[in-house]
């Protein structure tokens, strides 16, 4: 984090403000560090193959075949995380997720969607129930979305996203973390969104603590339609307003405050492009302020849409001759979603920018509550207040903010083990939020304050 931009500086300075160094929250935590750097292409290009063998993955593909079909390729999901658990101690539980999804526009018959689910519970007890979702979508198609049989490898598509979340959990199941992190594939993404939109559903009528999830789907590409190569950095999609047709008070409350930019889905892509690029440097994640690609959707969405933070890893370049497409040659170019087309170097980029992530959120304290900014009197100071946070291993809170033109924190002061502080720039001019810290120097997402007006 820079703690005052250059520009800002003279300003900050004649205004009073010195952004004290936290130097403990801006190094390398080494635990993350070694989580990042035990990401393997290697094992990741193994599981793209060995999904993309089983020819297709359509939802109402085969399920009784070991070596075809939907069924086959869930099951060795399953086991492959199973071994993980076993290897790190039996501490991973995995176990299949499903329901029945009725006919529908996308689904010609009665269908079992099952999700494959490995859930690493959380070790402190104050933030076990809080919960980090990763996921990618394992199921496949070919050009018509119905066709069941035809070959669908799937390699992009979404074997580099479900991939990249076995890694993840094979990597991660060997430490512990604060907080719960559940590592999902979902089924029946192209069919409408079905296995999320299910378990986001049931964890929303279990009043499940979703501080946040993170969704790759077609994160296996470097090269763009054209032939340029583009490995150095992958979009971030992150909704702001939500497209509703009735505001929630906090979603009016943003907009009162001008801080459309301040949802908590935006908040969390400050807080994964911060981590990420930390901890993967020369690689760049680019927070695109949608909810996802013009008008498309991918299996982040139905947490969006139950009120969760939720966010979308994409390459940066999609080639559209190799996803949803018939493998074919026609007038010499090859089409198809297949593995040759995957670049597993960056693969492995954007799983360790999700590890890390994950890492930093599930260690980190929660995101302060009851963040209120004191509105009583006119004052160009900002006077914030919060509520105490329960983790025993709190060390305090860091203000952060940024000019209502930036999108990203410009300026930190960290303000000790209390539940006030004044900053002395203009609430009128720059957007603020607050900070959790541990004693080890992990860091929350930042919380927005409302308006506090006695």
């Amino acid at each position: 984090m820079l703690h005052i931009l250059t520009g800002m500086t003279a300003a900050m300075l004649a205004a009073g403000v010195v952004a004290a160094p936290a130097p403990a929250a801006d190094k390398l935590q080494p635990e993350i560090a070694q989580i990042v750097a035990g990401i393997s292409p290697q094992r990741i290009e193994a599981h793209v193959r060995k999904l993309v063998s089983f020819q297709t993955r359509h939802t109402m593909s085969d399920t009784v075949s070991d070596t075809q079909g939907i069924g086959a390729a869930r099951r060795w999901i399953k086991a492959e995380l199973e071994h993980c658990g076993a290897q790190a101690g039996g501490r991973l539980q995995v176990a299949f997720d499903s329901h029945i999804a009725p006919v529908s526009k996308r689904i010609s018959r009665p269908t079992e969607i099952v999700n494959v689910v490995a859930t690493l519970p959380g070790s402190q007890p104050q933030s076990a129930e809080r919960i980090y979702v990763v996921s990618g979508h394992y199921d496949s198609r070919a050009t018509d979305v119905m066709d069941a049989t035809s070959d669908a490898p799937g390699a992009n598509d979404d074997a580099s996203g479900t991939a990249a979340v076995i890694e993840m959990a094979c990597v991660m199941a060997q430490h512990k973390f604060d907080a719960t992190l559940v590592f999902m594939t979902v089924a029946a993404e192209e069919q409408g969104l079905l296995g999320s939109g299910h378990w986001a559903e049931q964890a929303k009528l279990k009043k499940l603590n979703i501080a946040g999830m993170l969704n790759n789907d077609i994160i296996g590409s470097s090269r763009a339609d054209d032939g340029t190569v583009d490995g150095g950095q992958v979009r971030l999609f992150a909704e702001g307003i939500p497209a509703v047709k009735e505001m929630s008070d906090g979603v009016r409350g943003l907009v009162a405050t001008g801080g459309e930019n301040d949802s908590i889905s935006r908040q969390l892509a400050r807080h994964v492009k911060q981590v990420g690029e930390r901890y993967v440097p020369g690689f760049q994640v680019n927070v695109i302020q949608r909810a996802d690609r013009y008008l498309r959707g991918g299996d982040h969405m139905p947490f969006l849409a139950q009120g969760y933070a939720a966010l979308r890893f994409t390459e940066p370049h999609e080639d559209f001759a190799h996803q949803h497409q018939n493998v074919r040659v026609q007038d010499g170019k090859q089409y198809g979603d297949l593995p040759q087309f995957v670049d597993y170097d960056y693969v492995a980029k954007v799983a360790r920018v999700n590890a890390a992530a994950l890492a930093s959120l599930a260690l980190a304290p929660v995101a302060p509550s009851g963040v209120q900014v004191r509105t009583a009197q006119l004052e160009n100071d900002t006077s914030l207040v919060w509520q105490p946070n329960t983790e025993p291993d709190l060390a305090g809170y860091r203000v952060v903010w940024r000019a209502t033109t930036a999108d990203q924190w410009q300026g930190a002061q960290d303000v000790g083990n209390v539940t006030q502080a004044k900053i002395k720039l203009s609430k009128d001019n720059y957007f603020f939020g607050v900070q959790a810290i541990d004693k080890d120097g992990n860091v929350s997402v930042a919380s927005y304050p409302t308006p506090l007006r006695n």
